[in-house]
């Protein structure tokens, strides 16, 4: 299937969760936030949420400095 990750198209297996989506994305599961369609899906609900097809994902990687 295909979805929008920030902004750009990108294929990732049908019926993917969200943490299967960043495994196939290549992004790691710890450190990153994720909303999908416009709404934040809390970590403990990673291995639960299907990401529809033709969503609209926003990863976010937490990045330390001051």
């Amino acid at each position: 299937m295909w979805i929008k990750v920030n902004g750009t198209e990108r294929e990732v297996p049908d019926n993917a969760t969200v943490a299967e989506m960043l495994a196939a994305l290549g992004v790691p599961c710890r450190g990153v936030a994720v909303a999908v369609d416009g709404t934040v899906v809390a970590r403990t609900e990673h291995e639960r949420t299907v990401v529809p097809d033709g969503a609209e994902v926003e990863v976010l990687t937490a990045v330390q400095g001051g």
